[in-house]
């Protein structure tokens, strides 16, 4: 790992592959500004039957400019190829989080309440049957969220690099 003060990082996977978690850990052992990319790619719900719509690409991206802008040494996570792509230009390192699909699932099922994303505990597990659907769509996929778009971000990332693929792996790196 590079010195603190170079540290520019982008983690990318699946959902439920542990990027959040380890963003966090990191963040907090290298002192780092952290940036959960779902905090900025959806319209806030108008209300519990409406789907979530993704922001203008051209807004996430922005908001993603102003906080490399404000930090030196940062972490930003997701699996949004279309905003990772715009990040990978002032990123020095990444993590592809290729976790299979049965660790992902079981991720899922043991993941605690988010509240930035929902309102409740009861609130995200009501989707969770949906999530282990998404999760499991990701090998064959062929939008920004899928596995395809990440293995390209990986190839074309002439920085250094590390693909994980499994959850000791990803707790191995952290210390």
């Amino acid at each position: 790992m590079q010195a603190r003060t170079e540290k520019r990082l982008v983690i990318f996977g699946n959902s439920a592959a542990g990027k959040s978690t380890l963003a966090q850990q990191l963040a907090t052992r290298y002192q780092l500004a952290h940036l959960d990319l779902d905090t900025l790619a959806w319209l806030a719900a108008s209300g519990a039957s409406t789907a979530p719509q993704r922001q203008a690409i051209e807004i996430s991206v922005a908001q993603i400019n102003d906080f490399i802008d404000q930090h030196t040494v940062w972490v930003i996570e997701g699996c949004y190829s279309d905003l990772l792509s715009h990040t990978l230009a002032f990123a020095n390192e990444v993590l592809f989080l290729n976790i299979p699909l049965e660790l992902c699932i079981a991720n899922a099922k043991k993941r605690p309440w988010e509240p930035h994303k929902y309102k409740s505990k009861a609130a995200q597990d009501a989707n969770l049957a949906m999530l282990i659907d998404w999760i499991a769509q990701y090998d064959t996929r062929s939008d920004s969220f899928s596995k395809a778009a990440h293995q390209q971000l990986y190839a074309q990332f002439s920085g250094h690099k590390h693909q994980l693929t499994d959850n000791q792996a990803s707790m191995n790196f952290v210390r």
